[in-house]
C-alpha cells in the first residue's frame, strides 16, 4: 500500500469509529421499535414450508413439522458480554418472538462464530438436549451454555437429524465470509447450508460477500427458496453481498423464492436501514411475486405447486 493510501485509510478508519462511538452513545436513550407482524406459530400447517423472520438472521422454518431456528440473536444487544449487560450494537426492531414465546425448537442451526449470529445471551437459554449445528472449530463457544448436542460440519458435509417427525438432511455448503471471534485469532468455519426433507430443499446463506460458488448448487436442487444475507455491505463489500447480488446468487442456484434477512435490525454498517429491502424490490420489479418476506414477523408458506 502507497504511503498516500495508507494515511488515507487510516484518517477514514478514524472517522468511521468516531462515527459508530458518537451512535453507540446516542443508542443509550433510543428505544425499540416493535416487530410490525407478530407471527403464531401454533397455527402454522405441519404439512407446509413455512418461513418466518424474526429479526436479522434468526429465522424460525416449519419444514414438513420440524421446527429450525438459524442464527438465534433475540436481545436486545449482540456483542461482547459484560455481565451485567452486552456492549453492542442495539436493535432498532424488537424480535418478531422472544425466547418463552418459541414453538418447541428441533434444530438450532448457527452458520458461523459472529456476535451478530452466534449470541451466547440467546444460547443460553437452550435446554442442554436441543440438538446443535454448526461450523467446523466452533465447539468451544458453547462451553458457558447447557448446549451439549453439538455437531460441526464444514463445506460439502452433511449430518441428519432424526426423531418422530421424521428427518432432516443438513448440508455445509461455501460461502464467502470469515469466521473469527473477538478475542481469539482463531480462523473458525464459516457455513451455508441446504436444508432437505420429503424431497424439497431450502437454502439457508448464513453471511457471504458476492461468490460464484451458488453456480455449484443448481444441480443440488430445485430449491424452494434461498434465505439470504441483504445488508451490511457499505463497507464492507468483500464480506457482505449487495441485495442485487443476493438475487444473482439465489438465480444462480435455481432458487424459486428470495427470502431476505441481515437488515433493519441492528445498524453494522453504513448504509441507510431502509436501503437494502429498497434495492432488492427494485432488483425484483419485473417478478416482485419472488420476494417472500418484507418485514421483521412475517411469515411465508411455501406453495405446493
Amino acid at each position: 500500500m502507497a504511503a498516500g493510501a495508507g494515511t488515507w485509510w487510516l484518517a477514514s478508519s478514524k472517522r468511521r469509529a468516531a462515527r459508530w462511538m458518537r451512535a453507540m452513545i446516542a443508542d443509550v436513550r433510543r428505544g425499540i421499535a416493535p416487530a410490525p407482524v407478530r407471527p403464531n406459530p401454533a397455527q402454522w400447517p405441519a404439512d407446509r414450508i413455512t418461513l418466518c423472520w424474526l429479526g436479522h438472521a434468526t429465522m424460525l422454518i416449519n419444514f414438513y413439522g420440524i421446527n429450525i431456528l438459524t442464527d438465534p440473536a433475540l436481545e436486545n444487544r449482540v456483542g461482547v458480554s459484560l455481565g451485567l449487560g452486552t456492549a453492542g450494537p442495539k436493535r432498532y426492531i424488537a424480535p418478531a418472538l422472544r425466547m418463552p414465546e418459541l414453538p418447541p425448537i428441533d434444530v438450532l442451526l448457527l452458520s458461523h462464530a459472529h456476535m451478530d449470529h452466534f449470541d451466547l445471551p440467546t444460547l443460553q437459554q437452550f435446554n442442554a438436549e436441543t440438538p446443535v449445528v454448526t461450523a467446523r472449530l466452533t465447539r468451544d463457544i458453547f462451553a458457558s451454555t447447557r448446549l451439549r448436542n453439538i455437531t460441526e460440519i464444514g463445506w460439502n458435509e452433511r449430518t441428519t437429524f432424526r426423531d418422530g417427525k421424521g428427518e432432516l438432511e443438513i448440508e455445509a455448503v461455501e460461502v464467502k465470509h470469515w469466521g473469527r471471534r473477538w478475542p481469539s485469532d482463531l480462523n473458525r468455519g464459516y457455513n451455508g447450508y441446504v436444508l432437505r426433507r420429503e424431497g424439497k430443499a431450502l437454502i439457508f446463506a448464513g453471511d457471504t460477500a458476492r461468490t460464484e460458488a451458488f453456480k455449484a448448487l443448481r444441480g443440488r436442487g430445485p430449491f424452494e427458496a434461498a434465505i439470504m444475507p441483504i445488508g451490511a455491505y457499505r463497507p464492507w463489500i468483500w464480506n457482505h453481498c449487495t441485495p442485487e447480488e443476493a438475487l444473482e446468487m439465489a438465480d444462480w442456484a435455481g432458487a424459486r423464492y428470495i427470502v431476505p434477512m441481515h437488515h433493519q435490525t441492528f445498524r453494522l454498517s453504513d448504509e441507510p436501514m431502509n436501503e437494502p429491502i429498497e434495492r432488492l424490490e427494485t432488483a425484483l420489479a419485473k417478478e416482485p411475486e419472488r420476494l417472500a418476506l418484507r418485514r421483521v414477523g412475517e411469515s411465508f408458506v411455501c406453495p405446493t405447486t
